[in-house]
């Protein structure tokens, strides 16, 4: 019998897998591959600040799983992961029903050889009180666009009323200051003024238009090197975004966000992009090991401590990043996108029967980009013999793909040889 591979989860690694496995075994027929994933179509998830902020179209820059699984020789299916029988060899699957309430199709459990788990991760709002009724999370693009239209419709009711505005109107707050919530800040300080020039001339953008970035950290980007921490910085204050820097958020309420100094910080508009974490059905899958944000543990094979059977990659994957001991793989796209790479090589050598190879992670480094006005970062890894340190248009560019990122790469060490600027 043909050997089933089942991925469960459309994003970056999950539908890059699906691909590159359709076309290398799906195509001839070496293996049946099949992805599992509860939305219609993918868009790339660190561009979801853009379609928040409305200067990106998610008609343009999504990919349909239906006509992909055609094009590469895969199997798609629509409907979100409930549970796992591992004895069985099963995935849970639930119905899927439409908007209109219409049941598509019906729950089943989808039986494999290899499954491969790879379900992203969504936004932790720690528990934090209000958070969840009154903070939008940038998780998928349903969310971006419901961002967006409650943006709109804010500036359309503060251009036609005619009493002053409310202390929290128009100002908008973005909890958590990592690459997501500085370059949303970014993003909707030039988006803003442009929507007020449709017509909403009541508004004064510096008058009346207020962003707030707030973190709990010392500093704004915490996970990159502080000289680019401060850079970035520099450059939000130029657009004269506010930003809080050692501030704990204890309640989001209807009217802003309230510190646990006691301070309200008025606000129309929440977003929380603070901290992530697994989705939660993991946390109970059928006894598989999972860390305290319910990410799935794995081997440095990419399969998971308690079953060879079943691999995870990508945020969902709690890796060992070998080389730093103890030290767990960030959740970022490149992560993804390579394990996507190594999991190919590991499904040919498990058909092949041949032992599996463990992956090592390779960080190209990070890039932040601060809408049209500059792209910050730091590209690092053996390719360029150490950290390059990258500002202004030359980060902009590089910040287009992060899978062109290992490309470009190679082109600047050629470029530069081994030395660091400093």
């Amino acid at each position: 019998m043909t050997h089933r591979v089942v991925i469960v989860g459309g994003g970056a690694g999950g539908l890059e897998l699906a691909t590159k496995l359709g076309d290398s075994l799906g195509r001839h027929k070496r293996a049946d591959i099949t992805l599992i994933e509860r939305a219609r179509s993918h868009f790339w998830k660190p561009h979801l600040h853009e379609l928040a902020a409305g200067s990106m179209d998610l008609r343009v820059y999504e990919t349909d799983y239906l006509a992909q699984s055609h094009w590469h020789h895969f199997r798609y299916l629509i409907g979100a992961m409930t549970g796992l029988d591992r004895g069985a060899r099963q995935v849970h699957v639930a119905p899927f029903v439409d908007e209109d309430g219409d049941t598509v199709t019906t729950a089943r459990g989808i039986s494999y050889d290899t499954l491969v788990i790879a379900v992203g991760s969504r936004t932790n709002d720690f528990g934090t009180p209000g958070a969840r009724e009154h903070a939008i999370a940038l998780d998928d693009p349903e969310e971006a666009e419901r961002f967006h239209r409650r943006l709109v419709n804010a500036y359309m009711r503060a251009h036609t009323q005619t009493e002053p505005l409310r202390p929290e109107q128009l100002k908008i707050a973005i909890i958590g200051a990592g690459a997501t919530g500085v370059e949303l800040a970014a993003e909707l300080h030039n988006t803003t003024r442009t929507l007020v020039s449709y017509g909403l001339d009541r508004i004064d953008p510096d008058r009346d238009i207020r962003l707030i970035v707030i973190e709990a950290a010392d500093r704004i980007l915490p996970a990159l090197p502080k000289r680019l921490s401060d850079a970035a910085l520099r450059l939000l204050e130029d657009m004269r975004i506010s930003v809080r820097t050692s501030a704990r958020v204890a309640e989001v309420v209807p009217e802003g966000v309230r510190l646990a100094s006691g301070e309200l910080v008025p606000a129309e508009l929440v977003v929380w992009a603070a901290g992530v974490k697994a989705p939660d059905f993991l946390r109970d899958l059928d006894g598989l090991e999972t860390n305290r944000i319910n990410q799935l543990v794995v081997q440095a094979t990419l399969q998971t401590t308690r079953d060879d059977d079943v691999f995870a990659i990508g945020d969902c994957a709690a890796c060992p990043w070998l080389g730093k001991e103890g030290a767990v793989v960030p959740p970022r796209a490149q992560a993804a996108h390579q394990q996507a790479s190594h999991m190919v090589r590991q499904m040919r050598r498990r058909l092949a029967g041949k032992p599996l190879l463990p992956w090592r992670y390779r960080d190209f480094g990070s890039l932040v980009s601060l809408g049209e006005y500059s792209t910050v970062g730091n590209l690092m890894g053996t390719l360029t013999g150490g950290n390059l340190w990258v500002e202004g248009l030359f980060a902009r560019m590089m910040s287009v793909s992060p899978y062109l990122m290992p490309h470009l790469l190679r082109h600047v060490s050629r470029h530069f040889g081994s030395r660091r600027t400093r």
